[in-house]
């Protein structure tokens, strides 16, 4: 163990809210989502409301920004669950319940082994990677970076 896991944040602007049917899908599967990254190899801590969901969280001042904020062993966990789940299906239907964002939406950073961020450093680690681009500080799956030696 290198002694450091992988944050990863990431955000989302609904189109609808909250309680809008044109929404209730992705709602209706969202325990079943989080279950599913829980349960995935490498999985280590989910940010989550009284609720167990991140996304009563509300971080913006736009309600309807969604947030997404995990740890993991490390970056190829993170990338089966994404891209090598049923997940996967989700993420390619994204269009149908949120906006396109010209802005980046996912960032990611190494943490200390046992340290669980918070949303205000996962918007200052996105804003971060907005501003500057990739950096040890602030990736993206793109341009990526190993954990700190030591």
């Amino acid at each position: 163990m290198s002694g450091w896991q992988l944050a990863q944040f990431n955000v989302a602007t609904a189109k609808f809210d909250d309680d809008d049917p044109r929404l209730a899908e992705f709602i209706d599967n969202l325990d079943w989502l989080n279950r599913l990254g829980d349960e995935s190899p490498g999985s280590v801590w989910r940010f989550q409301s009284e609720t167990g969901r991140s996304v009563d969280v509300k971080a913006y001042d736009n309600p309807r920004i969604l947030l997404n904020l995990t740890v993991w062993d490390d970056l190829e966990s993170l990338w089966n669950f994404v891209y090598k789940t049923d997940h996967v299906e989700f993420l390619r239907r994204r269009r149908e319940w949120f906006e396109v964002d010209a802005e980046t939406v996912h960032v990611m950073w190494w943490v200390p082994e046992g340290h669980r961020p918070t949303p205000a450093e996962g918007i200052a680690r996105l804003e971060h990677l907005r501003a500057h681009g990739s950096s040890p500080h602030a990736f993206s799956f793109r341009d990526n970076f190993e954990p700190p030696a030591g």
